[in-house]
Order: C-alpha cells, then sequence, then structure tokens
C-alpha cells in the first residue's frame, strides 16, 4: 500500500480522497493555488504545497509543479481526482516515468477511450453496441458528407472526437444547416481541446443517460455495479443523478453490465472507471463514453451498494486484488444527487462566487453532504462552481425524493446565489416524480416554465 499520495485536485473530491486515505492509513500532501491557500483540503492533509498563481494553467495544470511537488515532499503516488489532469495521457505516462503511481488506468486506457472515434471502433470489434454514425473524421466540404447523414436519418449530431462536458457538439434537424453545424463544432472543438476533428452520428431523441460504474485489477478482473441515471442535465453538464435506473428490468441491467464489463476488457482497464451509454425509448442502448476516472456521482452507487469506491480506487492502484463479484453485489434502496452550484439560475446561471456569509448544509437521516465549503469561505471565481453535492438514500425512489426535498429546504449559504431552489422545483415535479425523464426534461419542463 502507498505511504504518502499527493492529491492533484482541489475543492470538494480533494476531501473525498483525504478521508479515503486516512482509512487507509495513508499520509496525503495537498497541491494547491494562490487562490485556494485556505481551501478545506489544504487544512485536512497532512502536508500542502502551493503549485502556482490562481488560473488552473499556472496551478492545478502546471504538470512540472505538480511533479516537482510530489518529489519534494516525498510521495509514491499521485490521485488526480476528476476534472483538470484526470484524464490527461502525459500526466499519467510523466507520473509513472517519475516513479510515482498514478492513481488511475494505464496512459493507454486513457488514450483508446480519450478518442472517441477510435473507442467507438473498439467498442464496434468487442460486440458493444453503438450509434450508427461516420466511420471517422468528417469535414464540411467532404464530397459524401450530405450522403452520410441521409443515411444515418436526421437529426443528427456533430460531435468533437476530443470531447466532453457538451463542448463542440452541434445537432443537425436538416441538410440546409449541416455545413455550418461542422465548421461551428470545429471551432468550437480547437479551442476546447485544441483538436478541431469532428464526427457525426445517429442523434437519439429524448434518450436516457444510464452509466455503470466499472472497477479493474491488474490481473485482467473487471467487475460492473448498479446504474446511475443521469438524465437531468443543462448543455450536456449533469445535474442530478440517481441509482438505480427505475425503468430498467434485471434482463437488460445484465446485459447494459456486460456490455460495460466488455467495454472495460477491451482496454485492460485497472482502477475504476464508467461506461456511458444512451437508452432509447424502445429499450435500445448505446455506447456514448467511457470516462476513465472517479466520477463526480460516485456518491449514490456508494450508498446503494455499501462500496467505499475511493477506497477501492487506490487499493486496485496499489496492486490488490478485486474482490468484488457484480452478480453478488445487492441494490440496498435508491440514492439521488444534487449538484449544488454557485450559480444564479434566475440570471441564465451566471456565476455566484464570492464570501460565504452563514452557512447551514442539512443532515438528518438518509442525508449525506460532499463538500469543501464553511461559513466565512470565499469562493474564487477560477474554477468549477460546485459548492456541495446533497446526496439522499431511502428504501425506495419515493422516500429518496422526500428526504432530497427535505434536505434541500434546509439549504443556508449566505451570500452565494446557488441552485437549491432549481433542485427543489426538479424535486417537486410531477414529471420527476413519474419518472418521465430524459436528457431534455430540464428545458422541456423546469427552465421552459
Amino acid at each position: 500500500m502507498f505511504k504518502k499520495v499527493l492529491i492533484a485536485n482541489r475543492g470538494e473530491i480533494a476531501c473525498r480522497i483525504i478521508r479515503a486515505c486516512r482509512e487507509l492509513g495513508i499520509n496525503t500532501i495537498a497541491i494547491h493555488s494562490e487562490a485556494d491557500r485556505e481551501s478545506m483540503h489544504v487544512k485536512l492533509a497532512e502536508q500542502s504545497v502551493c503549485v502556482g498563481e490562481a488560473s488552473a494553467s499556472d496551478s492545478y495544470l502546471n504538470i512540472p509543479s505538480i511533479i516537482a511537488a510530489a518529489e519534494i515532499s516525498g510521495a509514491d503516488a499521485i490521485h488526480p481526482g476528476y476534472g483538470f489532469l484526470s484524464e490527461n495521457t502525459y500526466f499519467a505516462e510523466v507520473c509513472e516515468a517519475c516513479g510515482l503511481k498514478f492513481i488511475g488506468p494505464s496512459k493507454e486506457s486513457i488514450e483508446k477511450m480519450g478518442d472517441k472515434i477510435a473507442a467507438i471502433e473498439l467498442m464496434k470489434k468487442s460486440g458493444v453496441p453503438v450509434v450508427p454514425g461516420s466511420d471517422g473524421p468528417i469535414s464540411a466540404d467532404g464530397p459524401k458528407i450530405f450522403a452520410m447523414a441521409k443515411k444515418i436519418g436526421y437529426p443528427v449530431i456533430v460531435k468533437a472526437t476530443a470531447g466532453g462536458g457538451g463542448k463542440g457538439m452541434r445537432i443537425v434537424t436538416s441538410e440546409e444547416t449541416l455545413q455550418n453545424a461542422i465548421i461551428m463544432a470545429q471551432t468550437e472543438a480547437k479551442a476546447a481541446f485544441g483538436n478541431p476533428d469532428v464526427y457525426m452520428e445517429k442523434y437519439i431523441e429524448e434518450p436516457h443517460h444510464i452509466e455503470f460504474q466499472i472497477l479493474g485489477d491488474k490481473y485482467g478482473k473487471i467487475a460492473y455495479l448498479p446504474e446511475r441515471d443521469c438524465s437531468i442535465q443543462r448543455r450536456h453538464q449533469k445535474l442530478v443523478e440517481e441509482s438505480p435506473y427505475h425503468l430498467i428490468n434485471e434482463s437488460l441491467r445484465k446485459k447494459m453490465g456486460k456490455s460495460a464489463r466488455n467495454a472495460a476488457s477491451a482496454v485492460k482497464y485497472v482502477t475504476v472507471g464508467t461506461v456511458e451509454f444512451l437508452v432509447d425509448k424502445k429499450g435500445h442502448f448505446y455506447f456514448m463514453e467511457m470516462n476513465t476516472r472517479i466520477q463526480v456521482e460516485h456518491p449514490i452507487t456508494e450508498m446503494v451498494t455499501g462500496i467505499d469506491l475511493v477506497k477501492e480506487q487506490i487499493k486496485l492502484a496499489a496492486g490488490e486484488k478485486l474482490s468484488i463479484i457484480s452478480e453478488k453485489v445487492k441494490i440496498l434502496g435508491h440514492a439521488i444527487e444534487c449538484r449544488i452550484n454557485a450559480e444564479d439560475p434566475d440570471k441564465d446561471f451566471i456565476p455566484s462566487p464570492g464570501k460565504i456569509g452563514k452557512l447551514y448544509l442539512p443532515g438528518g437521516p438518509g442525508i449525506r453532504i460532499d463538500t469543501h465549503v464553511y461559513s466565512g469561505y470565499t469562493i474564487p471565481p477560477f474554477y468549477d462552481s460546485l459548492i456541495a453535492k446533497v446526496i439522499s438514500f431511502g428504501v425506495d425512489r419515493g422516500e429518496s425524493i422526500t428526504r432530497m426535498q427535505r434536505a434541500l429546504r434546509e439549504v443556508e449559504i449566505e451570500n452565494i446565489k446557488n441552485t437549491s431552489s432549481l433542485h427543489a422545483k426538479i424535486m417537486g415535479s410531477e414529471q420527476f416524480r413519474q419518472g418521465s425523464v430524459s436528457t431534455d426534461f430540464l428545458s422541456k419542463h423546469i427552465l421552459g416554465k
């Protein structure tokens, strides 16, 4: 097992990793920017190192400074959390070259799943269902572009090959807008990822976004855990997640779980990750992408299985054998996660940084809070706006919703506009309570009112 782990991240996920390490008897080193000197993860860790100025490019994305911090502090492993450098193949390679264990999959696994076109081709070979689409990158002046779109069938979606978070994506409903959509997607992809390549696939209307947590060890064993429904999104960013998916039956769960396991096996996956699918109205499912890291919404899987995913991730990276058997994992209840962000939902979600005054975050039966904020803490304007994750757990979906509603009513974050009121509207929506939720739910039923 590792003796010292450097956490190459910030915020609530850094706090979460520190707590997991502490339970495993591992000392931690927190890195931070100049703007994060007073952040909770800095206070919790045994050591801390400033790695640069406020901007992410000068600090949390500054690979030379992070590696230097690890070497100076005597770390033997680096945990990247999510975001920042967590899916950066170069960072994973540098860590290994410097004798630091990267707590995540191999750079080869990250690379194979990071290129969406290559990932789709690999999934086809592995028998994993994929959405019909182009065989590679496309261009606006390609001679067969209109014929291809017609064959796939409108609507189609143009997506960045190196994309994520909804960047470099355009939905196309007719031939007249196709070329312009490709050009716009390429421009956005180039700005966001440094890679302008885009591809085309069938746009699945009103789908459910369902993902499976997977775990793998270095001996080739792969397990999957019960699914999460991540359909409530804004601009392709998840806002609410729940587990299990209330419309699934055991037969479909097993089929999707085995496909997720096949996807992970295809890249010899080690540690934890997530395989994401789109599910259409008829129950057909299609591979969308694989996230080669721990995810924001991992707590709901922990709640319904009793498995500490961050501790499992660390143990698997340290070379321990996977002891989890998918078929023996029981679903213990129902869990929901609401992401509370420092944004004003009444003003087009503009960021709301600043100093927190009075702070009250809920508790009580079936409520878990993952956060890094405290009264008097200043939310900086430089990073992700996540304040806290409110997680509810109940014996069934109804109880989980009721407990979430109770918890959201108790949230008080003085001086900071936040999205707790938006989540309260979602929980109170008749469509949500009935389970009528697809990826366009927010725009149709909440923001459209």
